[in-house]
C-alpha cells in the first residue's frame, strides 16, 4: 500500500514537536502533539494537491520521543 510517511519528533531546544515529510513536502511545528497531528491532517492533502502528487490512501505517522536519563 502506498502512503506518505510523516515523522514527528520533539525538539528539546525549541520545545516544540516537529512534523516532516519530504515527499509532500511538509514541515510544521507546534507545542502540542495533538494540535500538530490535526494540522498535518489538514495541510497534507492541500500540499499533495498543490504539488500534483499521487493521492495515496493514507498518512503514516511515526512519533519519536526521547527521554534523557539523569544518573545521580
Amino acid at each position: 500500500m502506498n502512503e506518505y510517511k510523516v515523522n514527528f519528533s520533539w525538539d528539546d531546544e525549541a520545545e516544540v514537536w516537529i512534523a516532516v515529510c519530504d515527499e509532500i513536502p511538509l514541515t510544521l511545528e507546534d507545542g502540542s502533539l495533538d494540535k500538530l497531528m490535526y494540522r498535518v491532517k489538514i495541510a497534507a492533502p492541500e500540499l499533495i494537491e498543490m504539488n500534483n502528487l499521487p493521492k495515496y490512501e493514507s498518512l503514516l505517522f511515526n512519533v519519536t520521543q526521547r527521554e534523557k536519563m539523569v544518573y545521580t
